[in-house]
């Protein structure tokens, strides 16, 4: 410790603690500084945004860890690059999630009219899309592809959570690494990597010996989806069970409680949270397929309320015939707008999803004293 005296003040102490520390301005002027040298640099070569931003955070990956380095040393110039290099693939990471949204946002904002909501494409043609002279005049719409697709996953969802979730509940508490768990798990393991339009064909095969060849309902189109939902379902609610402490178990079991009611009121609720999010991850994956629904569900133009009857459209599908056959050769705008106000609408209901799935894992949740 030093001590330092001023005229008419009191001793101030002085640690050497705190000296050799970087500002806290240096960081956010180095930044500053590789911004602006970055646009320089490429106004040079031929300005673009991607130059731009390469050039900025090379500077800033240069000048900032040795600026450090220079003021409190060499490893904490090292720190600061590992450092940096972690920020830098965070944000190399959000950018595309950044760019998608805004691009689904900026394109498909504009269809969202009520023609798109709330009518089918059930009689519409070519002229009527000639006929549109503004977004708000598109007639046809993706009301049919939104029933058809809350339908689907509806089915799929009942189908696979039960079966996944039971998978798991025996992998995890019952099967003690016998030989019929090693073959589930290595069987889930197998249909993890099956391509979705091999299950939409078992599907189509399977419903086509029973009731014949050209069976294509909703319902067959939810048992391919549910071909792939189980194996992720599975997996998730397999490794949540897993990071439950057994100290809860053996607490369950010192106090008399049967195996099945601490599985049903310790462990699962205890793993519900991570539950719910595996089974929206599930949902997430399979809710945007579009091969097997092709060949399993078929595409109408046209409102159908029954999956077990009739062909059925979903938002990815008419998305597809949207871009690949306009309704209108001549003038595809119209089928354009309906596909990126459709995708629009697909991701709303993958958010809705995601947040019904928090508020059940919030609802069955263990209480705690702070809640």
């Amino acid at each position: 410790m030093t001590t330092s005296t001023q005229p008419g003040t009191s001793p101030v102490r002085q640690s050497r603690l705190t000296r050799g520390q970087r500002p806290k301005w240096l960081v956010p002027v180095i930044g500053v500084a590789a911004i602006v040298a970055g646009a320089a640099l490429a106004a040079l070569v031929g300005f673009s945004i991607a130059l731009w931003a390469l050039f900025a955070t090379v500077i800033f990956l240069v000048v900032g860890p040795l600026a450090v380095g220079m003021i409190e040393g060499s490893r904490a110039g090292a720190d600061s690059l590992m450092t940096f290099l972690v920020y830098a693939a965070f944000i190399l990471a959000v950018i595309p999630l950044i760019s998608v949204i805004w691009t689904v946002l900026a394109n498909g904002i504009p269809g969202l009219t009520s023609n798109m909501l709330f009518t089918s494409m059930n009689g519409v043609t070519g002229f009527h899309d000639n006929q549109a002279d503004a977004p708000s005049q598109v007639m046809g719409g993706a009301y049919h592809a939104i029933i058809g697709t809350v339908s689907i996953t509806f089915w799929a969802t009942l189908m696979s959570v039960p079966v996944g979730l039971l998978t798991a509940i025996y992998l995890v508490e019952y099967s003690r690494g016998g030989w019929l768990g090693k073959a589930i798990t290595f069987f889930v393991d197998v249909m993890t990597g099956i391509p979705s339009i091999v299950a939409g064909l078992f599907a189509a095969a399977l419903f086509g010996m029973i009731f014949g060849p050209s069976t294509r309902t909703g319902f067959v189109a939810a048992v391919a989806l549910t071909v792939l939902m189980i194996p992720t379902v599975v997996k998730n609610t397999e490794e949540m069970l897993r990071i439950v402490p057994n100290e809860l178990r053996e607490a369950s079991y010192a106090l008399g409680v049967r195996k099945w009611r601490t599985i049903l009121k310790v462990v699962i609720p205890t793993a519900i949270s991570g539950i719910a999010s595996g089974v929206t991850l599930a949902i997430a994956r399979v809710i945007g397929e579009t091969a097997p629904l092709l060949v399993t569900a078929g595409f109408a133009t046209a409102i159908n309320w029954n999956s077990f009857s009739g062909w059925m459209t979903t938002l990815p599908t008419f998305i597809y015939y949207q871009i690949m056959t306009p309704t209108s050769p001549t003038n595809p705008d119209p089928s354009l707008q309906r596909a990126w106000a459709a995708a629009l609408i697909l991701i709303v209901i993958v958010m809705l999803l995601n947040l019904v799935a928090r508020l059940i894992a919030r609802a069955f949740a263990p209480k705690t004293a702070g809640r």
